[in-house]
Formats: C-alpha cells, structure tokens, sequence
C-alpha cells in the first residue's frame, strides 16, 4: 500500500465483506478445468488422483456455477464476470428480495436460490443442486457484537458448502478468504489488522482452520487470499504470490473477481493457496503466468 502503516489508512476495505472506516465508532466457459463427475470420497489421496483423471474439456453447454454470498460486494461482482464469461450463474443468497433488486435483470442464465450458509449442508446440497459444476464461496461475516459470528459463517458456513458439494459430486471449490489468516505462523501477530479484525471473534483465525478443512476434504480447491479490499476501480496489475508471503497491500474486488473466475478456467489454479494485492509497479502477466508461478503443496 502507498501508506507506511501496514494495511491501515482511513476508509479502507480490508477483508471480505468487512469495510474499516477509522473516521467513526466502529474466458470461455468452455474450456474449462473441471468436469461434472459423480463419485464417493474414500481417501484424500485417492480423491485427487480420481478428481484430476476426470478434468476435461467441456464437451458442450455452459457451465453453472453455484455463487455463495452473490449479493455481497465481492460477490455481486463474480456473478457479473461469470455471467460476462458466458456462464451460467446460480446466486445462493439469504434474501432474495433483496437479491432481485441487485440483479434486477433476470434471464435463463441466472438464477436466485436461498441458501444460508449456517443452515447445514444437507439445505444447501438442495440449494447447490445437481446442475452445478463449481462452487464459488465469497460469503462473509457481518460484523456485530456477536463473536460466534465468524466461526458460523467463515469457518462452519464454509464447511457446510464443502459437505454439500462432496455430497453431490462438485469438483471444484473457490474460495475468497484473506492475506494474514495465518499471520501467527508469519510471525504478523502485531500486524494492526491482524490484530484489529481478529478483535472480532477471531475472523482470521476462523478462515484460516476453513482453509485447513478444504485442503483435506480432497475436492479441487483454489483459496484466493486478497489484500486490503476495495471498491474502487483496479489501479495497478496483480500480483499473485504463495501463501503466507504478503502482509500488506491492496487490490480492487473487481479484480478479485476476475481471479475467481480465472480460477475456474486456469488448469494451474488446482489445489493452490494464492495472494494477491494490486501494485502499479508489477508488470501485467496473463492468468497462466500468474497461477503457473504458484506451486501445489
């Protein structure tokens, strides 16, 4: 970031659906890496053996892709580009009144399901349904005086998507999580956000234990850690490093969102923890350039 204080200046968004104002009180969908297959988890092992075999082209027809929390600033903006990229896009929300007058314009391509996130995952299996390829998880705390907060939506919200889609077969699962959730490991503890936001029920440190239970559940994941998040429009390329590498810097959701989609299109992106942020200086690569750089742990 352009300020020297790590992360913090006044007005910044930092974390998925979480905004930090200190001025007041608190491309083509069908080429794709992943194919529908139907299968039963036996081992971690095996799993990504069997996941990886059955990755092909797809042979036709868009793609679906299941968008958990679509109607958040994150979210909202993933929709849009899937839908840009041609695919077909189901918005898991928990209000759908709300989400129509988000989405007012409706078409084959879109649809709005309920789908709450603390609601277990048999609900959401429902929801996900049989027609989705991918689960896209861009769902985020509200932040409030309640501190269980986090753990029902960052980590058991986030568990329950990965049961459904295990459930159902879903082979492919992106998530949206943040840089410094393991920031204890990164030697970060006196980060000011890595303190600030963990001063809310412990929010990274919820993240990062859902980003542990994805690594084992043997689907195909990619866990995209932005910097700082804003709303303004992108100034700057992405820079995409391994993770616990960066400790600072921001990135605007609209590229959040492209490496969303990105990472349903790139074969590089599979099984990978990315971190991003957005700096003028860095040279513009292609996305194969980009995940290709990260190596599989």
């Amino acid at each position: 970031m352009a300020t020297p204080s790590p992360l913090f200046h006044l007005r910044t968004s930092f974390f998925h659906g979480f905004t930090i104002n200190t001025t007041r009180p608190f491309s083509n969908p069908f080429i794709s890496p992943f194919k529908p297959h139907r299968f039963h988890i036996k081992s971690t092992k095996m799993e990504r053996r069997e996941i990886t075999a059955e990755i092909e082209v797809g042979a036709g027809g868009k793609k679906k892709i299941f968008v958990s929390g679509a109607t958040g600033k994150t979210g909202k903006r993933i929709v849009e580009q899937l839908l840009a990229k041609g695919f077909a896009v189901k918005a898991g929300v928990r209000d759908a009144e709300k989400a129509k007058t988000i989405f007012p314009n409706l078409n084959e391509d879109f649809q709005i399901v309920k789908a709450d996130v603390t609601e277990g995952s048999d609900k959401l299996a429902e929801a996900i349904g049989d027609d989705s390829d991918a689960v896209v998880c861009a769902t985020g705390f509200q932040y409030s005086w309640d501190l269980l907060a986090p753990w029902k939506v960052d980590y058991y919200g986030t568990v329950n998507l990965v049961e459904a889609c295990r459930k159902l077969g879903v082979t492919k699962f992106v998530l949206v999580s943040s840089i410094l959730v393991n920031g204890a490991a990164m030697g970060q503890l006196l980060n000011p956000a890595y303190v600030f936001l963990n001063a809310f029920g412990l929010v990274l440190v919820a993240k990062f234990q859902a980003e542990q239970y994805i690594r084992k559940s043997g689907i195909n994941y990619t866990i995209i850690r932005p910097g700082g998040l804003k709303n303004d429009p992108p100034n700057g390329n992405i820079v995409m490093e391994p993770e616990d590498t960066l400790s600072e810097g921001s990135i605007s959701r609209d590229q959040v969102a492209e490496v969303a989609v990105e990472a349903l299109l790139q074969p590089q992106s599979s099984y990978k923890v990315v971190e991003i942020v957005a700096r003028t200086e860095a040279p513009k690569k292609s996305f194969e350039e980009l995940f290709g750089s990260i190596k599989e742990r």
